[in-house]
């Protein structure tokens, strides 16, 4: 199974593009940060990324994720985000990054789980503040900056992928998947 990842920097229209993947037939693997924010948010822990076990519960679930979804019938997949953007992450919270994440990084390096190249979505020029997602557009630049980092420090390639519309962005990443499948 070849499995590619999608990143870049908050609010650059990663969850469009993946859903426009979806429809088109793609195997998605959703963002596990987000719904951890999202499920602590309900639970009552307005900002959960400032709690000690954040980066390792984002990690768990990226694990649960990535074991759970070799057990389906496709030859492709893609994934939004993976332990290299938890890396990148903790860096720009000024984190030390757990043994966990240590752990799933040097696992999915020794077990080549994800595809070298990684399909990096550039910014849109702006950045919408969310509940979980509460980043100026000025962090976001710092922030992306931070994931081309920990991405190239992992030995990973970086396929542009440069604002436009998202049905031309989702049809960019799909011709090179197929390409790349070969």
């Amino acid at each position: 199974m070849k499995r590619f990842i999608l990143t870049g920097t908050p609010g650059a229209g990663k969850t469009s593009i993946l859903r426009h993947l979806e429809e088109r037939g793609f195997d998605v693997v959703d963002e596990a940060a987000t719904e951890v924010i999202t499920r602590r948010q309900a639970e009552g822990d307005t900002e959960p990324w400032t709690r000690a076990d954040f980066l390792d519960q984002v990690v768990a679930l990226q694990h649960r994720r990535q074991t759970r979804s070799t057990t389906r019938d496709v030859s492709v997949q893609i994934y939004d985000r993976s332990p290299i953007c938890t890396h990148a992450l903790g860096s720009y919270l000024g984190r030390p990054l757990p043994e966990t994440l240590s752990a799933e990084i040097d696992r999915i390096t020794r077990e080549e789980i994800y595809e070298r190249q990684v399909f990096f979505v550039r910014t849109i020029g702006f950045c919408e503040p969310t509940a979980a997602r509460r980043i100026s557009f000025e962090d976001s630049l710092e922030f992306e900056r931070i994931h081309e980092e920990s991405y190239r420090l992992f030995g990973y390639d970086l396929v542009d992928v440069p604002a436009g519309e998202v049905g031309d962005r989702a049809a960019l990443i799909a011709e090179a998947m197929t390409r790349l499948s070969r």
